[in-house]
């Protein structure tokens, strides 16, 4: 009783600071964080929860995101990320109000916020962990930049939406589009969304590649673990070099990628979790990552 009482005294002046940083929302009378965080058998599940905002990208949320995928990249207990969001809307994109504020702050401002998302997406195609955008809702100009800088996607096929509408209102979605364009094809279709601004449901996002997964509602949050359990069950350490590599040799000319790849393989042939998995292949057994050596009987 009494550790459990010092737990709460300790709590408290945490939820001070993080009301005073804008990091909390009140969701239904109930005080809660900006991005939500659960942990569960290797897997974290970070939950925009911003939903009377459209969850949308002010300095706060993207600060507060960024903190948690930062922490979550020295956790090596974490070996995925879920991306999910509360409300209707997955993510509207840059807080407008917000920006309009800025604009007596002059060029500067904007500047640092651009940068600011920028340094974001970034950060999770980085993380040594693979993230997965659970969209159950609209994703909008720098939301949908934020499901196209996920690993993987899965969408709902009755309410999930895309698109990059900044040409409606005379602001090109120019970031949004360095993401999207990597991941959508054929370019055409990407240049259609956005020249026209029009929404694309989640079929036709999963047709031109920006999700994995078009599924109905009741399919979305079980394919999302089902495939964010498959991946927590593989090597940690392969999982990291694969996503780093990945996304290095797509920057590179193709003999040079050949070249970094082949290094990128060696590397990993000799590193202890290969020989295990090759081990376990041949002896029909299933591996025992070092990440789970002694965990297992």
């Amino acid at each position: 009783m009494l550790a459990r009482a010092l737990r709460g005294r300790m709590r408290a002046p945490a939820r001070l600071v993080a009301r005073r940083r804008g990091l909390c929302t009140q969701v239904e009378g109930v005080e809660r964080d900006i991005v939500e965080l659960t942990q569960s058998n290797g897997i974290a599940t970070l939950t925009l929860n911003n939903p009377d905002r459209r969850n949308a990208l002010s300095t706060t949320m993207m600060t507060r995101l960024s903190e948690r995928l930062d922490a979550i990249s020295r956790d090596e207990s974490t070996r995925c990320v879920i991306l999910a969001a509360r409300g209707t809307v997955f993510c509207s994109g840059h807080d407008l109000k917000e920006m309009k504020a800025l604009r007596e702050q002059g060029a500067g401002a904007y500047a640092r916020v651009f940068g600011q998302c920028s340094a974001l997406m970034t950060q999770i195609v980085r993380l040594p962990q693979p993230v997965i955008a659970q969209v159950e809702g609209v994703a909008t100009a720098a939301g949908a930049q934020l499901v196209a800088s996920c690993d993987l996607a899965v969408a709902c096929e009755d309410n999930a939406r895309f698109a990059t509408p900044g040409v409606n209102i005379g602001l090109f979605c120019s970031t949004p589009m360095v993401a999207l364009s990597r991941k959508i094809s054929p370019r055409k279709m990407m240049m259609e969304m956005l020249l026209t601004g029009v929404m694309i449901d989640g079929e036709e996002a999963m047709r031109i590649g920006l999700v994995n997964h078009s599924v109905a509602p009741d399919e979305v949050a079980e394919l999302t673990a089902e495939m964010a359990n498959i991946i927590a069950s593989k090597s940690p350490t392969t999982i990291k070099i694969g996503k780093e590599a990945f996304y290095k040799q797509l920057e590179l000319p193709m003999v040079e990628a050949y070249e970094y790849c082949s290094r990128v393989m060696t590397e990993n042939m000799m590193d202890p979790d290969a020989d295990e998995g090759i081990e376990a292949f041949l002896g029909k057994r299933d591996p025992v990552w070092q990440a789970d050596d002694g965990k297992k009987p």
